[in-house]
């Protein structure tokens, strides 16, 4: 079933690749969306795919890339979109 995932991500995940690291796991997972910094020092992301690939990249972002800090996630999954045509970071 295809969803889509809103998600925030806190701690030290600005400044440690983790945009890109969310996009290589979200490009091999056949998602689309995008991550991008918010000014708070979060990070949002919200993508689009099946739900299964979609709870793969949860975990992805509950971990993060070795730099990062990640200290939580607020998540939602929502009704599919198709708004994406790619994941892009911003």
């Amino acid at each position: 079933m295809l969803r889509r995932l809103n998600a925030r991500v806190y701690g030290k995940v600005q400044k440690v690749g983790f945009r890109n690291f969310v996009k290589v796991h979200a490009v091999r997972l056949g998602l689309k969306g995008y991550a991008k910094n918010l000014p708070d020092g979060t990070v949002e992301v919200v993508a689009e795919g099946y739900e299964e690939s979609l709870s793969s990249l949860l975990e992805y972002l509950r971990s993060g890339p070795p730099a990062s800090v990640v200290e939580k996630v607020e998540h939602s999954f929502l009704d599919y979109k198709g708004e994406f045509n790619d994941f892009k970071t911003y």
